[in-house]
């Protein structure tokens, strides 16, 4: 069968593709919403190259940036879809989603995808939409931090707008409880499974004492602690995030290996060392049974974790992709092309 050939304009939604295969003049066709491997292996043969040294050196000068890049592609897929609407700058006719209390001051890396846009564009003009840059993007930065990876389906456009409420509404909170969080994975086509698979993103990278500092001193109105967190957890997390102290002081999200991409971040839940609420949750005892089970298993079992990870990223992006009739290729990821 003829591979797909990739995209050949930003004006057509369906791509026809004549070739030539043991003397034979094959046709084949894409449908508008599909997406699929090697998408643009003639239109941009060395697309994804040029992205892993792209993320390789903002690494390389950024040792965060890899779990931030990730962050990005999580919380651009959960809000109408993996379209690269999170890229887009505030404008007039519209607030974006950076302004969201779940990205504000804290979701970072754009700097990284502006820079890898610019290079793709310069070997391959107007053929890759930043949606598809980010989610290769996305698995290169796993795979420098020593995770594993898999192949990317491409063939995205990319969203002509964004919205604050949108992410508002879509978005998990590092403060929300269990039934909330699974809501708001189930409300995008994602499982239990994939809920507690994609939370191990949380095994390398920082968060912010405020996105966690209630845990510390005044657990949902109590006055006191959250009695999960182990006790000498706790004295280390207070004395780097005092009460009422500076919320943007970092602390490691994965207590063992905090810079590798591994399975670390399941046996700190394991010993009630998750660093945030939405983290913990997911093994403590008013939890459920198959997230508890899950945290276990792969806390147990590496590979388990690595290969359910991989295919709960590809259900990830698979959500809601533009074509091109609500779509477009931009020039620009920060700003929809001019009219």
């Amino acid at each position: 069968m003829a591979k797909n050939l990739g995209r050949e304009s930003d004006g057509t939604g369906l791509v026809i593709v004549l070739l030539l295969v043991a003397g034979m003049l094959l046709t084949c066709s894409r449908p508008v919403r599909g997406l699929s491997t090697g998408f643009y292996s003639y239109t941009c043969p060395d697309l994804e190259s040029t992205v892993k040294n792209g993320v390789d050196s903002a690494v390389a000068s950024d040792p965060r940036v890899g779990a931030s890049i990730l962050r990005v592609h999580f919380h651009d897929c959960f809000v109408d879809g993996c379209d690269g609407s999170v890229l887009l700058d505030d404008t007039t006719s519209f607030i974006g989603e950076k302004g969201a209390p779940q990205n504000a001051n804290s979701l970072r890396g754009f700097g990284a995808i502006d820079d890898i846009k610019s290079s793709v564009e310069a070997i391959c003009p107007g053929i890759v939409s930043c949606a598809d840059i980010l989610t290769i993007a996305a698995r290169d930065s796993v795979v420098n931090a020593g995770g594993p990876s898999w192949d990317v389906e491409l063939g995205r456009y990319d969203s002509l707008t964004a919205s604050k409420s949108d992410a508002v509404a879509s978005l998990p909170s590092p403060l929300s409880d269990l039934s909330t969080i699974t809501g708001n994975f189930a409300n995008v086509g994602l499982s239990e499974t994939d809920l507690v698979a994609l939370s191990g993103a949380h095994t390398f990278g920082k968060a912010q004492c405020g996105a966690f500092v209630g845990r510390l001193y005044d657990f949902q109105g109590t006055g006191s602690p959250d009695p999960t967190i182990d006790p000498t957890y706790l004295q280390t997390l207070q004395a780097n995030c005092p009460d009422g102290g500076d919320g943007s002081v970092l602390n490691n999200l994965d207590q063992g290996t905090p810079t590798a991409f591994d399975n670390s971040y399941y046996n700190n839940l394991l010993v009630n060392k998750g660093l945030l609420n939405s983290d913990q949750v997911l093994e403590s005892t008013s939890g459920s049974t198959t997230t508890q089970n899950l945290v276990t298993s792969f806390g147990g079992d590496q590979s388990s974790f690595f290969s359910q990870f991989s295919a709960s990223m590809l259900k990830m992006g698979r959500i809601s992709p533009k074509s091109s009739s609500n779509g477009q290729i931009r020039t620009n990821c920060r700003v929809v092309n001019s009219a």
